[in-house]
């Protein structure tokens, strides 16, 4: 049975072995995407550092619901940042 979800990958030589033993879609990303999906990925960390800056986690063992309210606390001031720039 096919997964609803394919596995993007970057092409690794073991990716469509492993996709086949768990029944899954494999999809090799173009050069286009791979380096949409880098900027964006590097975007997204570079705002969340500088905002780790001023509203650093001090919690000692970190929980995942901890980790999850940071990143909203972040998005809902970069949205608001966004559209005071607007």
């Amino acid at each position: 049975m096919e997964s609803m979800y394919p596995v993007s990958t970057d092409g690794g030589t073991w990716y469509p072995m492993g996709c086949r033993f768990l029944g899954i879609e494999h999809h090799i990303h173009s050069s286009v995407e791979k380096s949409l999906i880098e900027r964006t990925m590097q975007y997204i960390k570079d705002r969340t550092e500088c905002f780790d800056d001023y509203f650093p986690c001090r919690m000692k063992n970190c929980k995942l619901k901890h980790v999850s309210n940071w990143l909203n606390l972040f998005v809902d001031y970069h949205n608001k940042e966004l559209k005071r720039v607007n």
